[in-house]
């Protein structure tokens, strides 16, 4: 009786079965197992024309460093326990804040859109907060908190709220009135109904939201402790730039994009794990 959501809000889709009941196979398919390997080599090619501008003279080795030089900086400062340290205290900022958010969201996602009325006398406050950016509330971070990982987790949960909130609120609108009005004929409450009829079809959702934020959490992770001073590999490429170790910015600025990796491979992961069932992901798997 569930259907899943109509369009995911990244505008992705899944993709088309081919022509003739299947008798041809997909580009996407016939492409699928070259594709780590394309990525390899598209990594390989921005490592050697990295390498290759400052050797050459096409920019100042003094404003960027050689990779080779970058990646043997972050090799040393790897082997380090404070880099694993300013490491665990980002990952700490952005697990936290983003668990938080998410706890919030589906709490009040799910209670006030099942409430059309409540949604509506709500509609305004969400419409004034949303637009405000999480780094225009550094200053009132710093004076409530100071650099202490509080104010870490203000900017985090803040912006991680919102890119949850509203894609739950999507999820519960799009429930099938005809599943709700079943379920209710066959005498389910309204925990039962949430369970069974809402959750299922605002899960797609709730996991595009969950994706956008993960990365966002990162990004506002980073920027605290770069302009609060608060723990965190953003603090390290604040001190490492005021002392003027320019090839240890480089190698910091690659561990954070390392750590977005991960964090974005983490939750494709857990999405295709959570959505097995669902035709998008299923899509994909196939291709």
């Amino acid at each position: 009786m569930r259907r899943g959501p109509a369009v995911l809000t990244t505008g992705a889709a899944p993709p088309a079965a081919p022509a003739g009941g299947g008798a041809r196979t997909p580009r996407a398919a016939r492409a699928g197992p070259d594709r780590p390997l394309l990525g390899a080599l598209g990594i390989a090619a921005l490592l050697a024309l990295w390498e290759a501008a400052p050797r050459l003279g096409a920019v100042s080795a003094r404003h960027l460093p050689p990779a080779s030089e970058v990646l043997a900086t972050l090799a040393e400062r790897a082997a380090t326990a404070a880099f694993w340290a300013a490491v665990g205290d980002t990952l700490t900022g952005w697990a936290l804040g983003l668990a938080i958010a998410f706890a919030a969201a589906v709490l009040l996602g799910l209670t006030l859109g099942s409430l059309p009325r409540v949604r509506a006398f709500t509609d305004s406050t969400v419409d004034f907060l949303r637009p405000i950016p999480s780094v225009a509330l550094i200053p009132l971070a710093v004076l409530m908190y100071g650099t202490d990982l509080r104010s870490t987790l203000l900017l985090v949960v803040y912006a991680s709220f919102w890119l949850l909130y509203i894609q739950v609120l999507y999820g519960v609108a799009d429930v099938d009135p005809v599943a709700e009005q079943t379920a209710r004929s066959y005498g389910l409450g309204r925990l039962a109904r949430v369970r069974h009829v809402v959750w299922p079809t605002t899960l797609p959702y709730l996991m595009t939201g969950l994706r956008l934020a993960a990365a966002v959490a990162l990004i506002l992770s980073v920027t605290a402790q770069l302009v609060i001073g608060s723990p965190g590999l953003g603090r390290e490429i604040a001190v490492a730039q005021s002392s003027g170790a320019v090839a240890s910015v480089y190698a910091l600025i690659v561990a954070t994009g390392g750590l977005g990796v991960l964090v974005n491979t983490g939750v494709r992961a857990l999405e295709r794990r959570v959505l097995h069932w669902h035709a998008s992901v299923r899509g994909e798997a196939a291709a």
